[in-house]
C-alpha cells in the first residue's frame, strides 16, 4: 500500500444491514487522492443518472483527504457527497473540527452507505469493528443528548459523533450534519440524504497514527510546529483567532458590499450591533479549534438574557451573523445567536435556511404571501421574533415553514407570481453573504460551481487584487495577476481558473480554507511539502493543480449527466441590478461582461461553451478519458 494512505473504504448497505471493507489500488487513489475527487469518482463510477436524491438508491459519500489527520494547522477537513436533494446537481460539503482525523485513525479513507434500513440505526466503528445498532431511541431527539447517549452506550467518552438533527429526519432539503456539536457539514441537503437512509448517526474511534502511514514523517512534524509559532506572526490567521470570521461584518458594511435585505443593499443601517466588538462583548465566551489547528478561529458563546442560547452549540460565524442580521434586516445579536443555536441543534445550514426566510420575506413585502399563507407570522424584514419562528417551522415542517423547507427555488415555483425574481439561487442552492458587484469572481463561482452558488469555490477577488498584499505575494507561485476586484475579461478568467484548481485541490486533501496561502498562513511549498512527505510521491506545484482540476471534471461531468448545462450556470438577475444605497450604490455586474468571461472560463477549462460538456483531449490530459466514454464526446 502507497505511503499516507490506508487503503480501506467501508462499503455499508443499509437495506441489507451488511457492511464491508473494500481495498483499492495504489494508482487509482494516486488519481483521486481522497476528499471531492474520491467522492466524485465513485459517484460518477456508480451512481446512475437521474436517481431519486432521497430514495434509497442514492449514494452517501464520506471521503477524507490526503492530508486529514496530519499533525499540521488546518489539516481537518473531509467531504460528504451525494446527489443533492436541493440542487439536483452534484452535492458536496466539507466540515473540519475532529470526526475525520478519527476515521483515518481507524483505518478508513472513505465510507459509501447505500440502501435504506428499516428502521432509524446508527453505525459503530471501532478500529476494525463495524457495527450497526438500533437508533430508534435517539431518533427526534437534540444532537447533544444524542452525543452523549451513544457515547454512554459504547463506553467510551473520545467517541467521535457525526449525526442529523430532526432538519435531516424531516428531510428538509438543505439539512446539514454535525460532529463535535460545533462542526458542520453545511450546505447541498446531505443531512436529509442521510435521514431518508433512517441513518441517525456515524460514531467513530479509532487508535491508529497518521504519521504511522507517511513516508517522511519529520517534515511533516516540523511543519506543525513551524505553523504553531508563526499564528501570531501572521496578519491574517491572528486576525481570524483575534476576531473570527465575524470581522468580516464591518469591512464589508464600511465596503459597500454588505448584503442587505435580499442582496437589495450594501450597507446595513445597524451593522454596529453585529460586528465582531458587539460579539466580543456581548455573546464571546471562549476561542475553539479544530484537530491539531493553531488557529482556532472557532466562536464559543453563551445567553441568558432577552435569549437564553446554548454553550453546546458553538457560536455563529460571519454568514450566519450576517445571514440572520442584516440580510434578513435584524440588528439583535442576540436574536441572530439564538437563530444560530436553533440551526444547529435542528442542523439546518444556516446560509439556505437565512437566505429562504429573507425570500419569504421581501415575498410578504410584496403581497405575494400574506397572514392567511404563514399563518398569522407577520414576516417582515426585521422582524426577529418572526425570523426565529420560521427556522422552528422549517426544522419541523409546519405551516409555511413545510414550503421554506423545500428552498427558495422551489418555494417561488409554487408561490408564482414573480417570486422567482426574489429567489437569490443558482440551481437551486441559496447564496452566500458575499456580493459579487463588489468582487466578480465570486460571481464566476456562484455560476460556474457544480454545487451551486458557494463561496469557496476561488480565491476571493479582494485577497489578490494588491501586489503589495500578504494575500497576492502568498499567492504568487500560483502565476496570478494582480487585478482589480470587480474587474471582468479575459485575465479574470485566468485568475479564476487558477484559484479554482489550487481550492479544489485543498478539498480534495483535507485542507480548510483558512490554512494555505493566499488565504492564510501556511505558503504553498509547504502545502507541497507536506503532500511530497506523506505520499513519497516526487510532485510539482503543477501536479497539485492538476488534482484539483481532475476533481472539478468529475463533478461538472456528474452534472452533464444528470441534465445541467450552460443555462443552470448564471446568476440571479438581482445581481445585474444595481445596489440601492452605500458606498457602491448604483454598482451592477455588466450582464453581457459576465458571460464573455463566462465563455472565456469555459475555454480555458477545455469545456464546451455551449453544453459546459468537457472536451476529450481535456479529459485525456487529466488522465481521465474514461469519463468522455462516460459522456459520449
Amino acid at each position: 500500500m502507497a505511503y499516507g494512505i490506508n487503503g480501506r473504504i467501508l462499503r455499508v448497505d443499509l437495506t441489507q444491514a451488511s457492511v464491508n471493507t473494500e481495498f483499492f489500488d495504489d494508482n487509482l487513489y494516486r488519481l483521486y487522492p481522497g476528499g471531492k475527487a474520491l467522492a466524485g469518482y465513485l459517484l460518477l463510477r456508480e451512481l446512475p443518472p437521474g436517481t431519486d436524491a432521497l430514495a434509497p438508491e442514492n449514494l452517501l459519500v464520506i471521503a477524507n483527504g490526503l492530508l486529514t489527520g496530519a499533525p499540521i494547522s488546518a489539516s481537518t477537513r473531509f467531504t460528504v457527497a451525494a446527489r443533492s436533494p436541493l440542487t439536483g446537481a452534484y452535492g458536496e460539503s466539507e466540515a473540519g473540527g475532529f470526526w475525520g482525523p478519527e476515521l483515518k485513525m481507524a483505518g478508513y479513507e472513505a465510507i459509501v452507505v447505500s440502501g435504506r434500513a428499516k428502521q432509524p440505526v446508527y453505525i459503530s466503528i471501532n478500529d476494525d469493528k463495524v457495527e450497526l445498532r438500533d437508533a430508534r431511541e435517539l431518533w427526534g431527539r437534540e444532537p447533544e443528548e444524542v452525543q452523549a447517549a451513544i457515547r454512554h452506550e459504547l463506553g467510551d467518552k473520545r467517541i467521535r459523533v457525526l449525526q442529523i438533527g430532526i432538519g435531516g429526519e424531516n428531510l428538509v432539503r438543505y439539512a446539514a450534519l454535525t460532529n463535535e456539536l460545533r462542526h458542520f457539514n453545511g450546505r447541498t441537503g446531505m443531512g436529509a440524504v442521510m435521514g431518508s437512509k433512517n441513518l441517525k448517526a456515524i460514531a467513530v474511534r479509532g487508535t491508529g497514527r497518521y504519521l504511522d502511514s507517511a513516508h517522511d514523517a519529520k517534515p511533516i512534524v516540523d511543519l506543525g510546529r513551524a505553523l504553531g509559532k508563526r499564528v501570531k506572526e501572521h496578519p491574517q490567521a491572528w486576525d481570524l483567532q483575534v476576531k473570527g470570521t465575524p470581522a468580516l461584518v464591518g469591512a464589508f458594511n464600511a465596503a459597500g458590499i454588505l448584503p442587505t435585505r435580499n442582496f437589495r443593499q450594501g450597507v446595513f443601517e445597524g451593522a454596529d450591533n453585529l460586528k465582531w466588538e458587539a460579539y466580543e462583548k456581548e455573546l464571546l465566551t471562549a476561542r475553539g479549534t479544530c484537530y491539531a489547528c493553531a488557529v482556532r478561529c472557532k466562536r464559543e458563546v453563551k445567553v441568558d438574557d432577552r435569549y437564553q442560547v446554548s454553550d453546546a452549540y458553538g457560536g455563529p460565524e460571519y454568514e450566519t451573523v450576517e445571514g440572520f442580521g442584516g440580510y434578513c434586516g435584524v440588528g439583535d445579536l442576540q436574536a441572530v445567536a439564538k437563530a444560530n443555536e436553533l440551526c444547529n441543534r435542528y442542523t439546518l445550514d444556516t446560509i439556505s435556511t437565512s437566505v429562504t426566510i429573507a425570500f419569504a420575506m421581501e415575498c410578504f413585502e410584496h403581497g405575494l404571501i400574506g397572514l392567511k399563507e404563514t399563518d398569522g407570522l407577520d414576516l417582515r424584514f426585521g422582524n426577529a421574533a418572526a425570523m426565529l419562528q420560521a427556522v422552528d417551522l422549517i426544522a419541523r415542517r409546519e405551516g409555511i415553514g413545510n414550503l421554506l423547507a423545500e428552498g427558495s427555488k422551489r418555494a417561488a415555483e409554487v408561490i408564482g407570481g414573480g417570486a422567482h425574481l426574489f429567489a437569490m439561487q443558482v440551481k437551486g442552492q441559496e447564496l452566500p453573504m458575499h456580493d459579487p458587484r463588489g468582487k466578480v469572481s465570486v460571481g464566476l463561482g456562484y455560476a460556474i460551481g457544480e454545487h451551486g452558488a458557494d463561496h469557496l469555490y476561488s480565491i476571493h477577488d479582494t485577497l489578490v487584487a494588491n501586489p503589495d498584499s500578504i494575500g497576492f505575494k502568498g499567492a504568487s507561485p500560483l502565476g496570478v495577476e494582480a487585478l482589480p476586484a470587480q474587474q471582468l475579461g479575459s485575465a479574470k478568467a485566468r485568475n479564476y481558473a487558477i484559484l479554482e484548481n489550487w481550492c479544489s485541490f485543498g478539498q480534495v486533501v483535507g485542507l480548510c480554507y483558512f490554512g494555505p496561502a493566499p488565504r492564510s498562513f501556511t505558503q504553498i511549498e509547504e502545502v507541497l511539502t507536506a503532500v511530497r512527505a506523506a505520499t513519497g510521491w516526487a510532485m510539482t506545484l503543477a501536479d497539485l493543480l492538476q488534482i484539483g482540476e481532475r476533481a472539478t471534471n468529475l463533478t461538472r461531468a456528474f452534472n452533464v449527466r444528470n441534465g445541467f448545462s450552460r443555462k443552470e450556470d448564471t446568476l440571479p438577475e438581482r445581481l445585474f441590478q444595481p445596489l440601492e444605497n452605500g458606498p457602491m450604490a448604483g454598482t451592477l455586474i455588466s450582464k453581457p461582461e459576465f458571460e464573455r468571461t463566462m465563455d472565456e472560463l469555459y475555454r480555458l477549462k477545455g469545456w464546451d461553451s455551449k453544453t459546459t460538456v468537457p472536451t476529450r483531449d481535456r479529459l485525456r490530459d487529466l488522465d481521465i478519458e474514461w469519463v468522455a466514454d462516460l459522456l459520449g464526446v
